[in-house]
């Protein structure tokens, strides 16, 4: 920031001196705070409409089956403590939810708000979707009714269907439990590995060290705040990570055996 101002300065110090300088080292300190005002204004709205967009599908979707159960709205205020919600927060995530389960809910227009706002970064997207599978799959089973609703969602969000079986998969891992050191892992446990990293069983080692590094790249927790992932969400995004690094591990332990 200093260098910038400075480099203001110099340049309004070549049309007119020492007053030039002056006037150009005042423009280009304005300029840079209505920039860094702009854009902390920007993400935080991005983080807003991230959390908002979030629980009123998460409403939609926990009434994909045709009734909102008990069990459902104690997993929604679940999530609400998960992400360590403010007062404030919470209060415009439960309205959110409630939104969500209305009849005439659009859920197609909330997605494409939610698109308009916090762009189209793929793993920002991937993460707002995961949220949603780890909702619906509280209890370990996600139903059909569910899942066609988070194939819409992902359909929605410009993502794959191939995305609901990665995050599916992921969960599933989740749920069971990472194996002991020396434990044996099941064929679901390697099948669901290889969904994970978006590979199969033919692709070489070195395709799929790639995909686990960009990947792990994509989803780093620091880069996805960095695009208006809002800190409150810093925990699954981490869990993510772990995920992806599990399925690697589980892979390259296959491998290794049947070398």
């Amino acid at each position: 920031m200093l260098f910038a101002i400075i480099l203001g300065g110099l340049i309004g110090y070549s049309f007119g001196k020492l007053p030039g300088f002056l006037i150009g080292a005042a423009i280009a300190a304005f300029l840079l705070n209505y920039m860094k005002s702009h854009l902390i204004g920007k993400l935080q709205n991005i983080q807003s409409g991230f959390v908002e967009s979030v629980f009123a599908v998460m409403g939609a979707l926990c009434k994909a089956d045709g009734v909102v159960s008990g069990d459902e709205i104690q997993m929604a205020e679940t999530m609400f403590a998960r992400f360590h919600l403010n007062k404030d927060q919470k209060a415009k995530a439960k309205a959110a939810f409630n939104r969500g389960k209305e009849p005439d809910f659009d859920l197609d227009a909330e997605l494409n708000q939610f698109l308009q706002m916090g762009g189209r970064q793929p793993a920002f997207l991937q993460m707002f979707l995961q949220v949603q599978v780890s909702a619906v799959s509280a209890d370990g089973v996600i139903h059909p009714a569910e899942h066609e609703m988070l194939v819409r969602i992902a359909r929605g969000l410009g993502l794959p269907e191939s995305q609901v079986d990665q995050l599916e998969a992921m969960l599933r891992g989740a749920h069971a439990g990472h194996a002991n050191p020396g434990q044996s892992s099941t064929t679901q446990q390697i099948d669901d590995a290889f969904t994970v990293l978006g590979v199969s069983p033919s692709t070489s080692d070195a395709d799929i060290k790639k995909a686990y590094r960009k990947l792990m790249s994509e989803n780093h927790p620091d880069k996805l705040a960095g695009k208006g992932l809002p800190e409150t969400m810093r925990e699954m995004a981490e869990e993510r990570t772990q995920e992806i690094s599990h399925a690697y591990d589980v892979i390259k332990g296959v491998r290794k055996k049947s070398a």
